[in-house]
């Protein structure tokens, strides 16, 4: 397996994004366009980045210096976790207020309030154990 969130994982990760219509299709359909980064917690910048315009992600990769709508962070351990298992709104609200999975950028509230936007993210985690 590639290293998490290294070149060749985000590249993974954008194929399994792309194909899947709980993703894609649902952003597209709110017109979601975001650059995110994804990485570890403590480091000084994320590992890797997608670019998603119109719910597809259109470029995906090592992180870059791109200015970012979206930076989640956490743990080794528990992207591991949450790669292996998946990831539930009850789950999801549990890592965000035990400060296992921070967001450096980007509003967790307003996401979390907007199931247009709620459930795609949550299906993320799952896509994310596909790569």
């Amino acid at each position: 397996m590639a290293d998490l969130f290294s070149e060749e994982w985000m590249t993974r990760f954008q194929n399994e994004w792309n194909n899947e219509p709980e993703l894609a299709d649902a952003l597209a359909k709110i017109e979601f366009s975001s650059t995110i980064g994804y990485g570890i917690d403590g480091e000084d910048q994320p590992r890797g980045v997608l670019v998603v315009e119109m719910g597809q992600v259109v470029k995906a990769g090592a992180y870059a210096g791109e200015e970012l709508s979206w930076d989640l962070r956490a743990s080794q351990a528990n992207w591991e976790k949450w790669i292996a298992k998946g990831l539930g709104m009850m789950g999801l609200g549990m890592a965000y207020t035990s400060r296992k999975l921070k967001f450096q950028v980007g509003d967790y509230g307003a996401m979390i309030k907007d199931p247009r936007m709620a459930k795609p993210f949550i299906k993320s985690f799952s896509i994310m154990g596909r790569v």
